[in-house]
Protein backbone atom coordinates (compact mmCIF):
# COMPACT_ATOMS: atom_id res chain seq x y z
CA UNK A 1 0.00 0.00 0.00
CA UNK A 2 1.10 3.57 -0.69
CA UNK A 3 0.22 6.47 1.53
CA UNK A 4 -1.82 9.35 0.20
CA UNK A 5 0.28 12.32 1.34
CA UNK A 6 -0.77 15.24 -0.84
CA UNK A 7 0.57 18.61 -1.79
CA UNK A 8 0.04 21.59 0.49
CA UNK A 9 -0.18 23.92 -2.50
CA UNK A 10 -3.56 25.25 -3.52
CA UNK A 11 -4.97 24.75 -7.01
CA UNK A 12 -4.29 28.39 -7.81
CA UNK A 13 -0.67 28.08 -6.70
CA UNK A 14 -0.18 24.97 -8.84
CA UNK A 15 -1.70 26.64 -11.89
CA UNK A 16 0.33 29.81 -11.38
CA UNK A 17 3.59 27.89 -11.06
CA UNK A 18 3.07 25.87 -14.23
CA UNK A 19 1.78 28.86 -16.18
CA UNK A 20 5.00 30.68 -15.36
CA UNK A 21 7.03 27.58 -16.26
CA UNK A 22 5.30 26.99 -19.62
CA UNK A 23 2.76 29.49 -20.95
CA UNK A 24 -0.96 30.14 -20.35
CA UNK A 25 -2.01 28.35 -23.54
CA UNK A 26 -0.27 25.15 -22.40
CA UNK A 27 -1.82 25.03 -18.92
CA UNK A 28 -5.49 24.13 -19.37
CA UNK A 29 -7.96 24.77 -16.57
CA UNK A 30 -11.43 25.06 -18.11
CA UNK A 31 -13.89 22.80 -16.29
CA UNK A 32 -14.89 20.56 -19.20
CA UNK A 33 -11.27 19.82 -20.08
CA UNK A 34 -10.56 18.96 -16.45
CA UNK A 35 -13.59 16.67 -16.32
CA UNK A 36 -12.62 14.82 -19.46
CA UNK A 37 -9.09 14.40 -18.13
CA UNK A 38 -10.18 13.00 -14.77
CA UNK A 39 -11.13 9.58 -16.21
CA UNK A 40 -10.49 7.10 -18.99
CA UNK A 41 -12.78 4.47 -20.53
CA UNK A 42 -13.21 2.55 -17.26
CA UNK A 43 -15.61 5.32 -16.21
CA UNK A 44 -17.15 5.67 -19.65
CA UNK A 45 -20.75 5.25 -18.45
CA UNK A 46 -20.49 8.19 -16.07
CA UNK A 47 -18.73 10.15 -18.78
CA UNK A 48 -21.47 9.39 -21.34
CA UNK A 49 -24.13 10.74 -18.98
CA UNK A 50 -22.08 13.79 -17.99
CA UNK A 51 -21.40 12.67 -14.43
CA UNK A 52 -17.89 13.03 -13.00
CA UNK A 53 -17.38 11.72 -9.48
CA UNK A 54 -13.58 11.75 -9.22
CA UNK A 55 -11.53 14.77 -8.09
CA UNK A 56 -10.81 17.08 -11.01
CA UNK A 57 -7.14 17.78 -11.72
CA UNK A 58 -5.80 21.24 -10.98
CA UNK A 59 -4.60 21.54 -14.58
CA UNK A 60 -3.69 19.74 -17.75
CA UNK A 61 -0.17 20.76 -18.72
CA UNK A 62 1.24 20.27 -22.22
CA UNK A 63 5.04 20.09 -22.54
CA UNK A 64 6.74 20.16 -25.93
CA UNK A 65 10.29 19.10 -24.96
CA UNK A 66 11.88 16.54 -22.67
CA UNK A 67 13.43 19.42 -20.71
CA UNK A 68 9.98 20.81 -19.98
CA UNK A 69 8.84 17.37 -18.84
CA UNK A 70 11.79 17.29 -16.45
CA UNK A 71 10.93 20.74 -15.02
CA UNK A 72 7.28 19.73 -14.58
CA UNK A 73 8.21 16.57 -12.70
CA UNK A 74 10.86 18.22 -10.51
CA UNK A 75 8.37 20.85 -9.32
CA UNK A 76 5.74 18.18 -8.68
CA UNK A 77 8.28 16.06 -6.80
CA UNK A 78 9.32 18.96 -4.59
CA UNK A 79 5.72 19.86 -3.76
CA UNK A 80 4.19 16.34 -3.66
CA UNK A 81 1.81 16.96 -6.56
CA UNK A 82 0.33 13.81 -8.06
CA UNK A 83 1.27 13.45 -11.75
CA UNK A 84 -0.87 11.51 -14.22
CA UNK A 85 1.04 10.95 -17.50
CA UNK A 86 -1.10 10.89 -20.65
CA UNK A 87 -0.76 10.86 -24.43
CA UNK A 88 -3.56 9.45 -26.63
CA UNK A 89 -6.03 8.85 -23.83
CA UNK A 90 -7.36 5.47 -25.04
CA UNK A 91 -6.63 3.64 -21.76
CA UNK A 92 -9.33 1.34 -20.40
CA UNK A 93 -8.32 0.33 -16.87
CA UNK A 94 -8.39 3.58 -14.90
CA UNK A 95 -4.73 4.42 -15.31
CA UNK A 96 -5.65 7.97 -16.34
CA UNK A 97 -8.02 8.63 -13.42
CA UNK A 98 -7.11 11.53 -11.14
CA UNK A 99 -7.99 9.99 -7.78
CA UNK A 100 -6.02 12.54 -5.75
CA UNK A 101 -7.07 16.16 -5.19
CA UNK A 102 -5.07 18.77 -7.09
CA UNK A 103 -3.33 16.33 -9.42
CA UNK A 104 -1.87 17.48 -12.71
CA UNK A 105 -2.29 15.64 -16.00
CA UNK A 106 0.86 15.86 -18.10
CA UNK A 107 -0.38 15.56 -21.69
CA UNK A 108 2.43 14.73 -24.10
CA UNK A 109 0.31 14.81 -27.25
CA UNK A 110 2.02 18.02 -28.41
CA UNK A 111 5.34 16.15 -28.57
CA UNK A 112 4.30 14.76 -31.93
CA UNK A 113 7.31 14.73 -34.23
CA UNK A 114 8.45 11.70 -36.23
CA UNK A 115 12.17 12.12 -35.68
CA UNK A 116 13.60 9.49 -38.03
CA UNK A 117 12.61 6.59 -40.27
CA UNK A 118 15.69 4.49 -40.98
CA UNK A 119 15.11 1.70 -43.52
CA UNK A 120 18.70 0.48 -43.29
CA UNK A 121 18.58 -0.24 -39.56
CA UNK A 122 14.80 -0.92 -39.75
CA UNK A 123 13.99 1.63 -37.04
CA UNK A 124 11.58 4.49 -36.51
CA UNK A 125 12.12 7.05 -33.75
CA UNK A 126 9.23 9.21 -32.60
CA UNK A 127 8.24 11.53 -29.78
CA UNK A 128 5.73 10.22 -27.26
CA UNK A 129 2.75 12.07 -28.77
CA UNK A 130 3.09 10.63 -32.27
CA UNK A 131 0.00 8.65 -33.16
CA UNK A 132 0.44 5.02 -34.13
CA UNK A 133 -1.70 5.53 -37.22
CA UNK A 134 0.31 8.66 -38.10
CA UNK A 135 3.55 6.67 -38.19
CA UNK A 136 1.92 3.68 -39.88
CA UNK A 137 0.59 5.88 -42.69
CA UNK A 138 4.04 7.32 -43.32
CA UNK A 139 5.64 3.89 -43.32
CA UNK A 140 3.13 2.35 -45.70
CA UNK A 141 3.86 5.08 -48.25
CA UNK A 142 7.35 3.61 -48.59
CA UNK A 143 6.44 -0.07 -48.23
CA UNK A 144 6.96 -0.62 -44.50
CA UNK A 145 4.83 -1.18 -41.40
CA UNK A 146 5.10 -1.07 -37.61
CA UNK A 147 3.34 -4.43 -37.42
CA UNK A 148 1.44 -2.97 -34.47
CA UNK A 149 -2.33 -2.71 -34.77
CA UNK A 150 -4.33 -2.58 -31.54
CA UNK A 151 -8.02 -1.78 -31.92
CA UNK A 152 -7.18 1.71 -30.63
CA UNK A 153 -4.74 2.30 -33.50
CA UNK A 154 -6.43 5.51 -34.78
CA UNK A 155 -6.34 6.99 -31.26
CA UNK A 156 -3.27 5.62 -29.49
CA UNK A 157 0.06 7.42 -29.21
CA UNK A 158 3.48 5.92 -28.61
CA UNK A 159 4.06 7.05 -25.04
CA UNK A 160 0.92 5.29 -23.88
CA UNK A 161 1.53 2.23 -26.06
CA UNK A 162 4.86 1.60 -24.34
CA UNK A 163 3.64 2.59 -20.88
CA UNK A 164 0.72 0.14 -20.98
CA UNK A 165 2.68 -2.70 -22.62
CA UNK A 166 0.35 -2.63 -25.59
CA UNK A 167 -0.24 -5.45 -28.02
CA UNK A 168 -1.69 -5.42 -31.52
CA UNK A 169 -4.00 -7.67 -33.47
CA UNK A 170 -1.09 -9.07 -35.53
CA UNK A 171 0.92 -10.08 -32.48
CA UNK A 172 1.38 -13.76 -33.32
CA UNK A 173 3.72 -12.66 -36.11
CA UNK A 174 5.12 -9.31 -34.98
CA UNK A 175 4.92 -9.63 -31.19
CA UNK A 176 3.81 -7.10 -28.60
CA UNK A 177 5.26 -3.63 -28.07
CA UNK A 178 7.94 -5.21 -25.86
CA UNK A 179 9.20 -7.13 -28.90
CA UNK A 180 9.18 -4.01 -31.08
CA UNK A 181 10.75 -1.51 -28.67
CA UNK A 182 14.45 -0.99 -29.37
CA UNK A 183 15.34 2.19 -27.48
CA UNK A 184 13.45 4.66 -25.32
CA UNK A 185 13.87 8.00 -23.57
CA UNK A 186 12.21 8.62 -20.24
CA UNK A 187 12.19 11.19 -17.42
CA UNK A 188 12.11 10.32 -13.74
CA UNK A 189 10.50 12.36 -10.92
CA UNK A 190 13.84 13.88 -9.91
CA UNK A 191 14.25 15.30 -13.43
CA UNK A 192 16.78 12.72 -14.59
CA UNK A 193 16.50 12.23 -18.36
CA UNK A 194 17.60 8.74 -19.46
CA UNK A 195 18.03 7.45 -23.03
CA UNK A 196 18.36 3.71 -23.64
CA UNK A 197 20.30 3.39 -26.89
CA UNK A 198 19.17 1.65 -30.07
CA UNK A 199 20.98 -1.66 -30.49
CA UNK A 200 19.69 -5.04 -31.70
CA UNK A 201 20.61 -6.80 -28.45
CA UNK A 202 23.00 -6.48 -25.57
CA UNK A 203 24.02 -8.47 -22.51
CA UNK A 204 25.36 -5.57 -20.45
CA UNK A 205 23.35 -6.30 -17.34
CA UNK A 206 19.56 -6.42 -16.93
CA UNK A 207 17.38 -5.26 -19.80
CA UNK A 208 16.49 -1.83 -18.43
CA UNK A 209 13.94 -1.19 -21.19
CA UNK A 210 11.61 -3.18 -18.98
CA UNK A 211 11.79 -0.51 -16.28
CA UNK A 212 9.94 1.66 -18.79
CA UNK A 213 7.76 -0.89 -20.58
CA UNK A 214 4.45 -1.33 -18.81
CA UNK A 215 5.13 1.14 -16.00
CA UNK A 216 1.76 2.88 -16.67
CA UNK A 217 3.21 6.22 -15.62
CA UNK A 218 3.83 4.96 -12.10
CA UNK A 219 7.63 5.21 -12.36
CA UNK A 220 8.56 7.65 -15.12
CA UNK A 221 7.37 9.70 -18.08
CA UNK A 222 8.18 8.42 -21.57
CA UNK A 223 9.25 11.13 -24.03
CA UNK A 224 10.72 9.29 -27.03
CA UNK A 225 10.43 5.82 -28.52
CA UNK A 226 12.38 3.83 -31.13
CA UNK A 227 10.64 0.79 -32.62
CA UNK A 228 11.41 -1.84 -35.24
CA UNK A 229 9.80 -1.53 -38.65
CA UNK A 230 9.00 -4.34 -41.08
CA UNK A 231 8.56 -4.75 -44.82
CA UNK A 232 4.87 -4.60 -45.82
CA UNK A 233 3.42 -7.26 -48.17
CA UNK A 234 -0.39 -6.86 -48.17
CA UNK A 235 -0.64 -8.42 -51.63
CA UNK A 236 0.38 -11.78 -50.11
CA UNK A 237 -2.24 -11.90 -47.35
CA UNK A 238 -4.19 -15.16 -47.08
CA UNK A 239 -7.43 -15.38 -45.08
CA UNK A 240 -8.93 -18.42 -43.35
CA UNK A 241 -12.11 -18.84 -41.35
CA UNK A 242 -13.71 -21.88 -39.71
CA UNK A 243 -16.86 -22.61 -37.71
CA UNK A 244 -16.72 -24.94 -34.70
CA UNK A 245 -19.17 -26.17 -32.09
CA UNK A 246 -16.67 -26.38 -29.23
CA UNK A 247 -14.28 -23.70 -27.94
CA UNK A 248 -11.78 -26.26 -26.67
CA UNK A 249 -11.40 -27.68 -30.18
CA UNK A 250 -10.51 -24.21 -31.41
CA UNK A 251 -7.98 -23.76 -28.61
CA UNK A 252 -6.34 -27.05 -29.55
CA UNK A 253 -6.06 -25.96 -33.20
CA UNK A 254 -4.50 -22.66 -32.12
CA UNK A 255 -2.07 -24.57 -29.90
CA UNK A 256 -1.04 -26.93 -32.69
CA UNK A 257 -0.47 -24.13 -35.20
CA UNK A 258 1.68 -22.06 -32.86
CA UNK A 259 3.63 -24.89 -31.24
CA UNK A 260 4.44 -26.32 -34.67
CA UNK A 261 6.38 -23.12 -35.29
CA UNK A 262 4.02 -21.27 -37.62
CA UNK A 263 3.37 -17.57 -37.15
CA UNK A 264 0.18 -16.32 -38.78
CA UNK A 265 -0.24 -12.62 -38.17
CA UNK A 266 -3.78 -13.18 -36.89
CA UNK A 267 -4.85 -16.24 -34.89
CA UNK A 268 -8.20 -15.66 -33.17
CA UNK A 269 -10.93 -17.81 -31.70
CA UNK A 270 -14.38 -16.48 -30.72
CA UNK A 271 -16.87 -18.35 -28.55
CA UNK A 272 -20.50 -18.64 -29.67
CA UNK A 273 -21.76 -15.36 -28.17
CA UNK A 274 -18.80 -13.21 -29.12
CA UNK A 275 -18.75 -14.82 -32.56
CA UNK A 276 -22.41 -14.01 -33.07
CA UNK A 277 -21.75 -10.38 -32.11
CA UNK A 278 -18.95 -9.93 -34.65
CA UNK A 279 -19.96 -12.39 -37.37
CA UNK A 280 -23.73 -12.78 -37.18
CA UNK A 281 -23.94 -12.81 -41.00
CA UNK A 282 -22.18 -16.20 -41.15
CA UNK A 283 -21.39 -17.65 -37.69
CA UNK A 284 -24.78 -19.36 -37.23
CA UNK A 285 -24.27 -19.29 -33.46
CA UNK A 286 -21.04 -21.32 -33.61
CA UNK A 287 -17.46 -20.57 -32.53
CA UNK A 288 -15.40 -18.72 -35.12
CA UNK A 289 -11.72 -19.49 -35.73
CA UNK A 290 -9.70 -17.05 -37.86
CA UNK A 291 -6.20 -17.06 -39.30
CA UNK A 292 -4.38 -14.56 -41.51
CA UNK A 293 -1.03 -15.46 -43.07
CA UNK A 294 1.15 -12.62 -44.29
CA UNK A 295 4.70 -11.65 -45.19
CA UNK A 296 6.90 -12.52 -48.16
CA UNK A 297 5.04 -14.72 -50.64
CA UNK A 298 6.85 -17.95 -49.77
CA UNK A 299 6.31 -17.52 -46.03
CA UNK A 300 2.64 -16.56 -46.39
CA UNK A 301 1.95 -19.54 -48.65
CA UNK A 302 3.82 -22.00 -46.41
CA UNK A 303 2.00 -20.71 -43.34
CA UNK A 304 -1.36 -20.94 -45.11
CA UNK A 305 -0.69 -24.49 -46.30
CA UNK A 306 0.29 -25.56 -42.78
CA UNK A 307 -2.90 -24.06 -41.32
CA UNK A 308 -5.00 -25.96 -43.85
CA UNK A 309 -3.20 -29.24 -43.05
CA UNK A 310 -3.57 -28.85 -39.30
CA UNK A 311 -7.26 -27.96 -39.47
CA UNK A 312 -7.97 -30.89 -41.83
CA UNK A 313 -7.34 -33.21 -38.87
CA UNK A 314 -10.45 -31.73 -37.25
CA UNK A 315 -13.36 -32.68 -39.55
CA UNK A 316 -15.82 -30.84 -37.31
CA UNK A 317 -14.24 -27.51 -38.43
CA UNK A 318 -16.25 -26.09 -41.35
CA UNK A 319 -14.43 -23.62 -43.56
CA UNK A 320 -16.02 -20.32 -44.59
CA UNK A 321 -15.18 -18.07 -47.53
CA UNK A 322 -11.93 -16.17 -47.07
CA UNK A 323 -13.55 -13.00 -48.41
CA UNK A 324 -15.70 -12.88 -45.26
CA UNK A 325 -12.56 -12.82 -43.13
CA UNK A 326 -10.87 -10.28 -45.40
CA UNK A 327 -13.84 -7.93 -44.98
CA UNK A 328 -13.59 -8.23 -41.20
CA UNK A 329 -9.81 -7.75 -41.36
CA UNK A 330 -10.18 -4.46 -43.21
CA UNK A 331 -12.45 -2.98 -40.51
CA UNK A 332 -10.69 -3.90 -37.28
CA UNK A 333 -9.96 -0.59 -35.60
CA UNK A 334 -11.88 1.99 -33.62
CA UNK A 335 -11.70 5.67 -34.44
CA UNK A 336 -13.34 8.75 -32.95
CA UNK A 337 -16.54 8.19 -34.96
CA UNK A 338 -16.99 4.67 -33.59
CA UNK A 339 -16.50 5.88 -30.04
CA UNK A 340 -19.16 8.52 -30.59
CA UNK A 341 -21.49 5.87 -32.03
CA UNK A 342 -20.94 3.82 -28.87
CA UNK A 343 -21.75 6.82 -26.67
CA UNK A 344 -24.99 7.43 -28.55
CA UNK A 345 -25.94 3.75 -28.25
CA UNK A 346 -25.34 3.74 -24.49
CA UNK A 347 -27.46 6.86 -24.02
CA UNK A 348 -30.31 5.62 -26.22
CA UNK A 349 -30.42 1.90 -25.39
CA UNK A 350 -28.77 1.75 -21.93
CA UNK A 351 -26.77 -1.19 -23.29
CA UNK A 352 -23.15 -1.00 -22.16
CA UNK A 353 -20.10 -3.18 -22.77
CA UNK A 354 -16.65 -3.73 -21.29
CA UNK A 355 -13.80 -6.20 -21.65
CA UNK A 356 -11.31 -7.88 -19.31
CA UNK A 357 -8.22 -9.60 -20.74
CA UNK A 358 -6.12 -12.25 -19.01
CA UNK A 359 -3.62 -14.91 -20.06
CA UNK A 360 -2.91 -18.52 -19.15
CA UNK A 361 -1.00 -21.58 -20.26
CA UNK A 362 -2.60 -23.93 -22.78
CA UNK A 363 -3.35 -26.47 -20.07
CA UNK A 364 -5.55 -24.10 -18.07
CA UNK A 365 -6.97 -21.45 -20.41
CA UNK A 366 -10.10 -23.46 -21.24
CA UNK A 367 -10.89 -23.97 -17.56
CA UNK A 368 -10.31 -20.29 -16.77
CA UNK A 369 -12.84 -19.37 -19.45
CA UNK A 370 -15.41 -21.98 -18.37
CA UNK A 371 -15.15 -21.24 -14.64
CA UNK A 372 -15.30 -17.45 -15.04
CA UNK A 373 -18.32 -17.50 -17.37
CA UNK A 374 -20.18 -19.89 -15.04
CA UNK A 375 -19.53 -17.74 -11.97
CA UNK A 376 -20.54 -14.51 -13.71
CA UNK A 377 -23.84 -16.03 -14.80
CA UNK A 378 -24.49 -17.39 -11.32
CA UNK A 379 -23.36 -14.43 -9.22
CA UNK A 380 -23.92 -11.20 -11.15
CA UNK A 381 -27.62 -10.20 -11.38
CA UNK A 382 -27.26 -8.39 -14.69
CA UNK A 383 -29.41 -8.48 -17.80
CA UNK A 384 -26.66 -9.62 -20.15
CA UNK A 385 -26.98 -8.91 -23.85
CA UNK A 386 -23.58 -10.55 -24.47
CA UNK A 387 -21.35 -12.64 -22.22
CA UNK A 388 -18.51 -14.38 -23.98
CA UNK A 389 -14.93 -14.02 -25.07
CA UNK A 390 -12.19 -14.68 -27.56
CA UNK A 391 -8.54 -15.65 -27.75
CA UNK A 392 -6.56 -13.22 -29.87
CA UNK A 393 -2.87 -13.47 -28.90
CA UNK A 394 -1.17 -16.85 -28.79
CA UNK A 395 2.31 -17.98 -27.74
CA UNK A 396 4.35 -21.15 -27.56
CA UNK A 397 3.15 -21.89 -24.02
CA UNK A 398 -0.33 -20.38 -23.93
CA UNK A 399 -2.78 -17.75 -25.05
CA UNK A 400 -4.92 -14.91 -23.80
CA UNK A 401 -8.65 -14.77 -23.17
CA UNK A 402 -10.48 -11.53 -23.84
CA UNK A 403 -13.76 -11.64 -21.91
CA UNK A 404 -16.50 -9.44 -23.39
CA UNK A 405 -19.64 -8.50 -21.47
CA UNK A 406 -22.56 -6.26 -22.38
CA UNK A 407 -25.50 -5.59 -20.06
CA UNK A 408 -28.39 -3.22 -19.54
CA UNK A 409 -27.81 -0.28 -17.21
CA UNK A 410 -30.74 -0.41 -14.78
CA UNK A 411 -29.22 1.86 -12.14
CA UNK A 412 -27.83 5.34 -11.66
CA UNK A 413 -24.72 5.79 -13.87
CA UNK A 414 -22.61 6.40 -10.75
CA UNK A 415 -23.54 2.92 -9.47
CA UNK A 416 -22.92 0.99 -12.70
CA UNK A 417 -19.25 0.37 -12.00
CA UNK A 418 -19.62 -1.03 -8.48
CA UNK A 419 -22.79 -2.99 -9.25
CA UNK A 420 -21.65 -4.67 -12.45
CA UNK A 421 -18.25 -3.83 -13.94
CA UNK A 422 -16.10 -4.33 -10.83
CA UNK A 423 -17.76 -7.60 -9.70
CA UNK A 424 -17.51 -9.12 -13.20
CA UNK A 425 -13.86 -8.17 -13.54
CA UNK A 426 -13.08 -9.46 -10.04
CA UNK A 427 -14.57 -12.88 -10.84
CA UNK A 428 -12.51 -13.14 -14.03
CA UNK A 429 -9.30 -12.20 -12.21
CA UNK A 430 -10.01 -14.53 -9.29
CA UNK A 431 -10.59 -17.52 -11.57
CA UNK A 432 -7.48 -16.68 -13.57
CA UNK A 433 -5.21 -16.42 -10.54
CA UNK A 434 -6.57 -19.67 -9.09
CA UNK A 435 -5.15 -21.54 -12.09
CA UNK A 436 -1.87 -19.66 -12.29
CA UNK A 437 -2.70 -17.24 -15.11
CA UNK A 438 -1.97 -13.52 -15.27
CA UNK A 439 -4.68 -11.06 -14.28
CA UNK A 440 -3.92 -8.69 -17.17
CA UNK A 441 -2.60 -9.54 -20.59
CA UNK A 442 -2.27 -6.16 -22.32
CA UNK A 443 -4.44 -3.38 -20.91
CA UNK A 444 -2.41 -3.03 -17.72
CA UNK A 445 -3.29 -3.01 -14.05
CA UNK A 446 -4.67 0.52 -13.99
CA UNK A 447 -6.45 1.39 -10.77
CA UNK A 448 -9.07 -1.36 -10.65
CA UNK A 449 -6.99 -4.54 -10.40
CA UNK A 450 -4.50 -3.27 -7.83
CA UNK A 451 -6.14 -5.22 -4.99
CA UNK A 452 -4.91 -8.40 -6.72
CA UNK A 453 -1.31 -7.18 -7.11
CA UNK A 454 0.17 -9.23 -4.24
CA UNK A 455 -1.44 -12.44 -5.52
CA UNK A 456 -0.37 -11.69 -9.10
CA UNK A 457 3.28 -11.16 -8.13
CA UNK A 458 3.72 -13.53 -5.17
CA UNK A 459 7.24 -13.44 -3.79
CA UNK A 460 8.43 -11.24 -6.68
CA UNK A 461 6.35 -8.32 -5.36
CA UNK A 462 9.49 -7.31 -3.45
CA UNK A 463 11.19 -6.48 -6.74
CA UNK A 464 8.33 -4.32 -7.99
CA UNK A 465 7.91 -2.41 -4.74
CA UNK A 466 11.66 -1.79 -4.58
CA UNK A 467 11.56 -0.22 -8.04
CA UNK A 468 8.82 2.15 -6.93
CA UNK A 469 10.72 3.20 -3.81
CA UNK A 470 13.91 3.74 -5.77
CA UNK A 471 12.57 5.71 -8.72
CA UNK A 472 9.60 7.48 -7.13
CA UNK A 473 10.39 7.76 -3.40
CA UNK A 474 7.88 10.58 -2.87
CA UNK A 475 5.15 8.61 -4.60
CA UNK A 476 4.07 11.39 -6.99
CA UNK A 477 3.77 9.31 -10.16
CA UNK A 478 0.19 8.31 -10.94
CA UNK A 479 -0.96 7.42 -7.44
CA UNK A 480 -3.19 4.37 -7.32
CA UNK A 481 -2.01 2.94 -10.65
CA UNK A 482 -0.40 -0.51 -10.37
CA UNK A 483 0.36 0.17 -6.70
CA UNK A 484 -2.79 0.21 -4.52
CA UNK A 485 -3.70 3.22 -2.42
CA UNK A 486 -4.87 2.98 1.13
CA UNK A 487 -8.60 3.62 1.20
Amino acid sequence: MLDTIQTTLTRDQIVAAYTEMLSPDRVLTDEQTLKENSVDRYYKVENVFGTYSLPLPAAVVKPVTKEEVAKILVFANEHLINVVPKTGGSATEGGLETVIENSIVVDGSSMNQILEINTTDMLATVQCGVGLEQLEDELRKIGYTTGHSPQSKPLAQFGGLVATRSIGQFSTLYGGIEDMLVGVETVFPNGEICRIKNVPRRAAGPDIRHLVLGNEGALNYITEVSVKIFRYYPENNKFYGYLLDDLNTGLEILRQVVTAGYRPSVARLYDQEDGLYHFKHFSDGRCVLIFVAEGPKGIAEATGTAIEEIVEAFPEADRVEGTLIEEWFNNLNWDVSKIEEERVEIRETLNNGFTTEISGNWSVIGDIYKNAIARIRAEVPAQFTLLGGHSSHSYLNGTNMYFVYYYKIDCDPTEERTRYHDPIQDIIVEETLKLGGSMCHHHGVGKHRTHFLAEEYGSSLYMLETLKKAFDPNGIMNKGTIFPLEK
